[in-house]
């Protein structure tokens, strides 16, 4: 669901699921000159917190660490930035927060 959003604003997907020994990366997309690590986050209602509040600072250090791998194996030098897709709620509602938390 998350990747047919993202596409249908733009951005073109480059990797799903991308793994490493540092973390997983749900989603790298190129936003035209810009490589976009994507957080996709789900929860069935907004009880504790909702979707946003499960990326804890330690997810945020594992999501970095695995995109400087990524860049530093595929495309070091081009600026980034982490967004994350918020699904909430029975009806799946769709939240994008772009460059939620830079780095």
């Amino acid at each position: 669901m998350a990747h047919a959003f993202l596409e249908a604003r733009g951005l073109t997907i480059v990797a799903r699921n991308y793994r490493c020994r540092f973390g997983e990366i749900d989603i790298v997309a190129r936003d035209g000159a810009a490589t976009v690590f994507v957080e996709v986050r789900a929860r069935a209602s907004d009880a504790f917190g909702g979707a946003a509040a499960s990326i804890t600072a330690s997810k945020r250090r594992r999501l970095l660490a695995a995109a400087r791998h990524y860049l530093g194996r595929r495309g070091a030098g081009t600026p980034c930035r982490f967004d994350v897709v918020l699904v909430s709620g029975p009806a799946a509602r769709i939240e994008w927060i772009t460059d939620a938390f830079g780095e």
